[in-house]
C-alpha cells in the first residue's frame, strides 16, 4: 500500500489541463465517472487496434508463402479467435489481481477507521461499486479484439487475384490505424495527428517485418505454394 502524504508535505500538483477540468466538472454535476469511462474506451481501442495488426500482419505473412486465398481467410479466422481468447483470458487474470488488490486495500483501511469499517460491513461503500469487474472487462477486451481483426479478415479474404487480395487487407488496415490511433490520441489528449502517424507506421512496420520474413523463409526453404 503506498504511503499517504501528511497534510503539512509539499504539494507539487499541477494544473489539470483544460479538458480534464471540463470532464470532472461535468462528473461531478451529473454523478457520472466520465474519466473511467474514458479509460474504458481507451483500452477498448487499444483492443482493437491490437486484433487488426496482428490478424494483418499474420494474413499478410501467410500470403508471402501461399497465394491461396482460402489459406488467407483460415489464418485471419484463426488469428482472430486466437488472439481474443487470449486477450480475454489475459484481461480477466489482470483485472481479477488488481479487484483481489483493491479489496484488500480497501478491508485493511477498514480496519483501522472505525467508521470506513462500519460503512463496509453496510455494503454501501461507494468503493465497491467502483471495483473493476473482470468479467466485464474480458469480455470488452474480446470483443475489441475481434472487431478490430474483422477489418482486414473481411477487406481480403475472398478476393482472389493475390496482389489485389493483399493490397486490400493493408489498405484496410491503413485505414483502421488512422482511426484507431486518432480516437486513442483523442480520449488520450494526445496530438491527434501525431498520435496517428505513429500508429500507422507502427502498423506498417509489424506488415512489412511479417512479410519480409516470411517470404525469405519460403524462398530460402523452397515452401512457396501459388494458388492452383
Amino acid at each position: 500500500m503506498a504511503p499517504s502524504l501528511s497534510s503539512d508535505a509539499p504539494k507539487f500538483l499541477s494544473k489539470p489541463k483544460h479538458g480534464e477540468a471540463d470532464v470532472e466538472a461535468a462528473a461531478a454535476a451529473h454523478g457520472v465517472d466520465y474519466l473511467a469511462r474514458a479509460q474504458w474506451l481507451r483500452a477498448a481501442v487499444l483492443g482493437a487496434n491490437d486484433g487488426l495488426v496482428s490478424v494483418a500482419s499474420l494474413m499478410i505473412g501467410v500470403g508471402a508463402v501461399n497465394d491461396g486465398a482460402r489459406e488467407m481467410l483460415v489464418s485471419g479466422l484463426a488469428g482472430l479467435v486466437a488472439g481474443a481468447c487470449s486477450m480475454a483470458v489475459g484481461e480477466f487474470v489482470s483485472v481479477y489481481a488488481q479487484y483481489d488488490i483493491e479489496v484488500a486495500h480497501s478491508e485493511r483501511g477498514g480496519s483501522d477507521d472505525s467508521s470506513s469499517s462500519s460503512e463496509v460491513g453496510r455494503g454501501g461503500g461507494g468503493d465497491e461499486e467502483r471495483l473493476p469487474s473482470p468479467t466485464k472487462a474480458a469480455a470488452a477486451s474480446a470483443l475489441a479484439f475481434a472487431v478490430g481483426a474483422a477489418l482486414p479478415l473481411l477487406s481480403g479474404a475472398f478476393v482472389r487475384p493475390w496482389a489485389v487480395r493483399v493490397a486490400a487487407v493493408c489498405a484496410a488496415t491503413s485505414l483502421g490505424l488512422a482511426g484507431f490511433g486518432a480516437v486513442g490520441a483523442y480520449l488520450g489528449g494526445a496530438n491527434i495527428v501525431r498520435s496517428g502517424l505513429r500508429v500507422l507506421l507502427g502498423g506498417w512496420l509489424a506488415m512489412a517485418a511479417t512479410f519480409a520474413i516470411l517470404r525469405l523463409f519460403s524462398l530460402a526453404f523452397k515452401t512457396h505454394v501459388a494458388s492452383a
